[in-house]
């Protein structure tokens, strides 16, 4: 069942998404060369904390991190750990969810560490199109396909792999409700986007194929070919006035 909120819902859920997206920053403020995704995580989490909130990632199934932190060839579900130290020329998805008087705000983006080679770079800079190309199309009156389609066809016309096994999903109270928000699709298909919906469109760019698997750890996607990724998300309000 998908959850309409009202307009008043809405305005109480900017506080957590501000909180997840403020995080990002701080996240970006310490990614370089050396830096462990353990550290990164331990700071998050504190910064979450701080200001009042839960992190909404850590035991949520048993994921044991408050950010995914995904590394060059891993999508999505990268497990913090002191093992993983950032090297230049990575690029890492940190991920990460804050829960604010009860309502979720879930926010990705994908950093460079250091200086990062060109076609890695094209890579993410493609994918923060999709992201706002499926942004535009979530209004009312379109379709959940318009938005996969936006994001499909300006991946592929780059000759970029679109993630099929993982996709957005709608947010409110927990982090994932309904409807699936899939990264692909026809115009015009699925179900018809109205004003209250809230949705985390978050698109999952390969540089090579779309094919993925998940590791030993039960967690973390990487590509089957080993070639990086992208992956930025926004958790959006669709309104009368745009998203």
């Amino acid at each position: 069942m998908i959850n309409i909120k009202t307009p008043q819902e809405i305005e109480e859920m900017k506080a957590a998404g501000a909180l997840s997206k403020a995080a990002l920053r701080r996240a970006g403020q310490m990614i370089k060369p050396g830096v462990t995704t353990l550290e990164i995580d331990q700071s998050l989490e504190a910064f979450i904390r701080l200001h009042g909130a839960v992190p909404t990632f850590k035991g949520y199934g048993g994921f044991p991190g408050t950010v995914c932190a995904s590394v060059n060839e891993q999508i999505v579900h990268g497990i913090p750990s002191n093992a993983v130290v950032l090297q230049e020329g990575d690029v890492i998805s940190i991920d990460t969810g804050a829960t604010l008087n009860g309502w979720v705000g879930d926010n990705a983006w994908t950093f460079y560490v250091g200086e990062v080679d060109e076609k890695t770079k094209a890579l993410c800079e493609v994918t923060r199109d999709c992201l706002k190309a499926g942004i535009e199309a979530a209004v009312p009156g379109n379709h959940l396909g318009d938005i996969g389609a936006a994001v499909q066809e300006l991946a592929e016309s780059h000759g970029y792999g679109v993630v099929r096994d993982f996709v957005g999903h709608g947010v409110g109270h927990v982090m994932h409700e309904d409807p699936e928000v899939r990264n692909y699709g026809k115009r015009g298909r699925g179900v018809k986007l109205q004003e209250g919906m809230v949705i985390a469109i978050e698109p999952m760019i390969t540089m090579g194929t779309y094919e993925c698997s998940v590791l030993e750890n039960g967690w973390t996607v990487v590509t089957d070919d080993g070639l990086p990724a992208a992956h930025y998300e926004n958790t959006i309000a669709i309104t009368a006035d745009g998203p």
